[in-house]
């Protein structure tokens, strides 16, 4: 098949972009800047440019639609321009294209509205009660995506939980860089459990929905990903910081504390970014949608999942984070 893969640069874009690859199909990739797939075409291009969005369907069979603006803080315009608008756009070329399958890559927290999910299926996508920019526009995409589904043209939404791995910046780069300096806190006592992906389990479980996208019970429906492991919250820091060669995080702040930091931390960078200051266009260090995702349990009932995607995670959290220790042994810049 011919397969057009968005956000080929991000940690899980390429994965899965080389994944499929591997598998023999004809990938063509969709982002901002190189995505360094070996094998795949680049395509270089914004989602907010609906033009640009229609030339990159051209000619293909599949679309696996990753791209998407994941920044914790920032205007909502901006998310809903990448994460709907672009959704929207990319649909529309990809039916025009003849296009017959498209999965989109969403998330758990579409359907999560503050409260802890123990052993939860995928619930409906709720964009108006989704915490956050991110999550109420991600929402409004993937419910987009799903009506779209059709015969002739089959949708399957996918919610990778938490991915990580050898390489990762968002996730493992960002615990193992605080940790190192003392800036990593725990919210709460640390014991909320969280179900996390590592990413070739993600890639090939993105890969399996492509595979199995026009199944009469894939299609129109959502499935969220995870390898089914649910650690502590207190564990996997530890255990993520230990593998970049960091300290175990040993600081410690109440939930609600957490909390009303998170709210006085967007307040703040809300009027940085507003008078053009600098450092109002990084990663804050604390929102209150990360302290509520670091202080509420949240994990998942993945038998539907693995029943009609065919698929089951075959990296063990374990050796996931003995993978990670190996690649900052052999990339660490220190």
């Amino acid at each position: 098949m011919k397969v057009l893969v968005t956000g080929a640069s991000g940690l899980l874009g390429g994965t899965t972009a080389a994944a499929l690859v591997a598998r023999g199909h004809e990938v063509t990739t969709f982002q901002r800047r190189p995505s360094g797939v070996e094998g795949a075409r680049d395509v270089r291009g914004d989602m907010s440019d609906p033009a640009a969005v229609l030339r990159a369907c051209e000619g293909v069979d599949a679309v696996v639609h990753l791209a998407a603006k994941v920044a914790l803080t920032g205007p909502e315009e901006e998310y809903r321009a990448v994460n709907v608008e672009g959704t929207r756009a990319l649909l529309a070329g990809a039916r025009e294209a003849g296009a017959t399958r498209f999965v989109q890559v969403s998330s758990p927290s579409v359907a999560h509205v503050g409260s802890s999910l123990v052993g939860e299926g995928a619930g409906t996508a709720d964009p108006e009660h989704a915490r956050g920019p991110y999550a109420r526009t991600k929402a409004a995409a993937e419910l987009l995506a799903l009506a779209a589904d059709a015969p002739g043209f089959a949708v399957v939404a996918v919610r990778p939980h938490i991915v990580w791995g050898p390489g990762d910046t968002q996730l493992v780069g960002r615990v193992v860089e605080r940790a190192r300096v003392g800036r990593m806190v725990v919210i709460g006592d640390g014991t909320a459990l969280i179900d996390t992906t590592y990413m070739d389990d993600a890639a090939a479980a993105i890969v399996a929905a492509l595979d199995h996208a026009e199944d009469d019970d894939a299609h129109g429906r959502a499935f969220v990903i995870s390898s089914a492991q649910p650690r502590t919250v207190g564990e996997l820091l530890a255990k993520m910081a230990v593998a970049g060669g960091a300290p175990v995080p040993t600081r410690r702040i109440p939930t609600r504390a957490a909390s009303a930091a998170g709210h006085a931390v967007e307040a703040v960078w809300k009027g940085l970014r507003a008078v053009g200051h600098p450092l109002g266009a990084e990663e804050p260090p604390l929102t209150s949608f990360l302290a509520e995702q670091l202080g509420t349990a949240h994990w998942f009932d993945q038998r539907e999942t693995q029943r009609v995607l065919q698929w089951a995670p075959q990296v063990d959290l374990d050796e996931g984070f003995r993978r990670v220790a190996a690649w900052y042994a052999e990339h660490d810049p220190r």
